[in-house]
């Protein structure tokens, strides 16, 4: 079993920066893919960023490739969303999520565990 928490969301004017943190619980972080998602009211879910286990290859999402970085630090058992430049549909509810496949944490459907979300407002 692994538990999720994610953490460093907020309000932040449009050009801004925050960077998300999502810590995992149990000894087995390090043999889990990790990424994260988004969901705007309204709208589907969407991948954002992953990172595999060794952290060795990462996927982004088209519309952040060049302003988010995903990072891990197994040691600590988090993982990590650098957000830069920041825009108003950016804003949503960003979600941590954790499988043993790097390609199921890409696609973003049966992923073994999702946290439970933080929200993110960027202002115009």
């Amino acid at each position: 079993q692994v538990q999720l928490v994610e953490s460093g969301g907020g309000l932040v004017q449009a050009g801004g920066s925050l960077r998300l943190s999502c810590a995992a619980s149990g000894r087995t972080y390090s043999t889990y893919a990790m990424g994260w998602f988004r969901q705007a009211p309204g709208k589907e879910r969407e991948p954002v960023a992953a990172i595999s286990r060794s952290g060795g290859d990462t996927y982004y999402g088209d519309s952040v490739k060049g302003r988010f970085t995903i990072s891990r630090d197994n040691a600590k058992n988090t993982v990590y969303l650098q957000m830069n430049s920041l825009k108003p549909e950016d804003t949503a509810v960003y979600y941590c999520a954790a499988d043993r496949q790097f390609r199921t944490v890409v696609a973003g459907t049966n992923v073994d565990y999702w946290g439970q979300g933080t929200q993110v407002t960027v202002s115009s």
